[in-house]
């Protein structure tokens, strides 16, 4: 199946929402409520998701939708899911900061097949198909071909509403900027995810993500010759909410990293 279609459905509908993101932006007119502590969500957000939410719908009236802002699911069903974030990187967007994305992914039978990111404030766009390859901007991209930690720029995102495991993800922090070039922290796992598939960062950790935030990148990722895995070196990071990407043999320096400074009861949600 080419999903020719769907890939055609969440572009216009990318664009669309694009186009309300940064009319609030022009305007400064959106209001900024606490769903908890340090979670922000804003007008933009909302009215962002109603839009992709109708243009997929318009066009996919049987699909199920799972989106940051309405439904919170823990488990994904057979068939057919949207998983939509309508603005990854909401404090960023709230503070006028850029990065922030819009990410949405197709899930079907539990996998990921179809996957787009647009970064609002630039306009970069990345998308992937299942077994089709990974673009930016309609150019072919490849995770980077650099497997020593010493030569490397890892990306990271630091936890905002479960600050339980944070002492221990200074340390490990403290010895990725020890072992790495440098570790970089834009405030938007989606685009932190194309950013490892176009060879930017060659490798990516976090803990405390949901499942839009990273349901569209790993597809690129995965696509762009890269590996996702959580924070044991399994499969369980779209609910898990820990994640390592990147090439295999930086994943699996970040997983013995990882595992170096946390419990085995640490390493899963």
């Amino acid at each position: 199946m080419s999903y020719k279609k769907e890939l055609e459905v969440i572009q216009k509908a990318a664009e669309a929402a694009a186009m309300i993101i940064r009319e609030y932006t022009k305007n400064s007119t959106f209001e900024i409520k606490l769903k908890g502590k340090n979670d922000l969500v804003t007008d933009a957000d909302l009215a962002s998701e109603k839009k992709i939410i109708e243009n997929i719908l318009h066009s996919f009236p049987d699909d199920m939708i799972l989106a940051e802002e309405s439904e919170q699911k823990v488990s994904l069903p057979e068939g057919r899911v949207w998983i939509i974030d309508p603005i990854d990187g909401t404090t960023n967007f709230a503070h006028g900061f850029p990065a922030y994305c819009i990410s949405i992914a197709l899930w079907e039978n539990k996998k990921p097949v179809v996957g787009l990111v647009m970064e609002v404030a630039n306009g970069e766009v990345f998308h992937a198909v299942k077994g089709g390859g990974a673009f930016r901007n309609g150019d072919t991209i490849r995770i980077s071909e650099e497997t020593d930690p010493s030569a490397s720029l890892i990306g990271t995102g630091f936890p905002y509403k479960d600050l339980d495991l944070v002492d221990n993800y200074l340390v490990l922090f403290k010895r990725m900027m020890g072992k790495t070039h440098g570790v970089r922290r834009p405030g938007t796992a989606a685009w932190d995810l194309c950013n490892v598939a176009c060879g930017r960062f060659e490798g990516f950790y976090e803990y405390g993500l949901s499942a839009w935030d990273v349901a569209a990148g790993s597809l690129i990722i995965q696509e762009a010759g890269g590996t996702v895995m959580d924070w044991t070196g399994g499969s369980n990071w779209l609910f898990g909410q820990r994640i390592i990407a990147g090439n295999a043999p930086m994943c699996d320096f970040l997983l013995k990293e990882i595992q170096e400074c946390f419990r085995k009861d640490e390493l899963r949600a």
